[in-house]
């Protein structure tokens, strides 16, 4: 349906001004819909920016969480913890990996990677250790994960960043060759396998491979931010399973509590043992609440065949996406269509973050990164006639705002 443009509330007095709002507040949600304090109706194709696997309120994730709420939500690293260890064994059944940390955002599970990978090192004796990273990268907004970032423009303005990363292109074999002959105190690869806020940009197959073989010949740490392409969003329960390869260190976060906020770094023989008591830790991390959440949801998941469903519903909103747009495919239209699974972006020729708002006029949520690239990141659930829905009002749109003339650059 289409939501009639809802008045501007004016901007909160009290609460930072951080974030370029939408003017709407929602309220509820029922599987991949959602409805605002007014009562408009949105199809969710954002879901919470990959966090929402499995839709809202979902049918088997509340009782199980209303039930822990009513036993413990909280308590103390201090003490023994079952359900970590539950969700620990799990996630490296899953992966192939051995160990788990746990914490409760992907910024904290990037953080703590990036402490292994400097542990690693000055356990080699290497006292200014190295880490590869990459352009259009995005690993979080602290200090250490801004510097990972490649991305000037949230950068600016917090420096001096840290230092001890080395900025590569994706996708390019000889630039991480070259890296390996001239700076012999690298340690580690740090990188998305799908880049997010960068506009969806996959890392091949191939690519991934050779990284794996790299890391191995020159014996550094591979390390794969899964935070976003990672629990299923893919088809596969990690991004990087497509390339049949396991890495080092695996952070993971956003959809893994399907709304609550659970982070875990997932780590193989080689780095598993890094970091001992003393070395990191977190309050919030791998609290009861926390812990039941990541349960249930990975148990949900294999119940309902989601790894299948992002596959294949996710192929067909893509190929729908592209037969609607062909004709404006193009160095002036769409310039191009890619992702994987339910983890897609469409590349405009010019920025168009306007879209964003009149998505939601028109009762679709999404999101536009990287200035031009529109992302489809909608919970694991979505059904087919629901991707048809998305396609149905999103082209249309993507059409109009083509056949505007360009906005005057500010």
């Amino acid at each position: 349906m289409n939501a009639p443009e809802a008045p501007k509330p004016p901007p909160s007095p009290h609460v930072m001004n951080t974030y370029g709002r939408l003017p709407f507040a929602l309220s509820h949600g029922q599987g991949c819909r959602v409805w605002d304090t007014e009562g408009r109706e949105y199809l969710d194709a954002l879901g919470g920016i990959a966090v929402n696997t499995l839709g809202h309120a979902h049918p088997k994730l509340v009782p199980a969480l209303t039930d822990q709420i009513g036993k413990l939500i909280h308590c103390s690293n201090y003490y023994q913890a079952p359900m970590q260890e539950q969700l620990a064994a799990r996630l490296c059944e899953l992966s192939g990996l051995t160990n788990a940390f746990f914490c409760s955002t992907g910024l904290e599970a990037n953080e703590a990677a990036l402490k292994i990978a400097r542990k690693f090192g000055h356990d080699k004796g290497i006292d200014r250790p190295e880490i590869i990273v990459y352009e259009k990268a995005f690993h979080g907004r602290s200090i250490a994960t801004l510097s990972a970032t490649g991305n000037p423009k949230v950068q600016a303005g917090f420096g001096p960043l840290v230092e001890g990363f080395v900025r590569v292109p994706l996708n390019d074999v000889a630039a991480i060759e070259e890296v390996a002959q001239t700076r012999p105190n690298v340690v580690a690869v740090f990188l998305e396998v799908i880049q997010g806020e960068g506009g969806i940009n996959p890392a091949t197959v191939p690519y991934l491979q050779a990284l794996r073989r790299l890391c191995d010949e020159h014996d550094w740490l591979l390390m794969l931010d899964e935070v976003q392409c990672g629990i299923g969003r893919t088809g596969k329960w990690f991004a990087h399973q497509w390339a049949g390869i396991h890495p080092d260190v695996m952070p993971l976060a956003k959809g893994l509590g399907s709304g609550v906020p659970v982070g875990a770094v997932v780590c193989g023989p080689r780095a598993a043992g890094v970091l001992g008591p003393g070395n990191h830790g977190t309050t919030f991390g791998g609290n009861p609440l926390a812990m039941r959440a990541g349960i249930e949801t990975l148990a949900v998941m294999e119940q309902d065949r989601l790894l299948e469903n992002a596959a294949t519903v996710g192929e067909r909103l893509r190929a729908g996406l592209a037969r609607e747009l062909a004709d404006l495919s193009g160095p002036n239209g769409v310039t191009e269509i890619r992702g994987q699974g339910l983890m897609i972006g469409i590349e405009l020729a010019r920025p168009c973050g306007e879209l964003l708002g009149r998505a939601a006029e028109a009762g679709l949520l999404l999101s536009v990164t990287a200035d031009r690239v529109i992302r489809l990141v909608p919970p694991l659930i979505l059904s087919a006639a629901e991707a048809d829905r998305v396609v149905a009002i999103l082209c249309p749109l993507i059409r109009r705002f083509l056949a505007e003339p360009p906005k005057p650059a500010a």
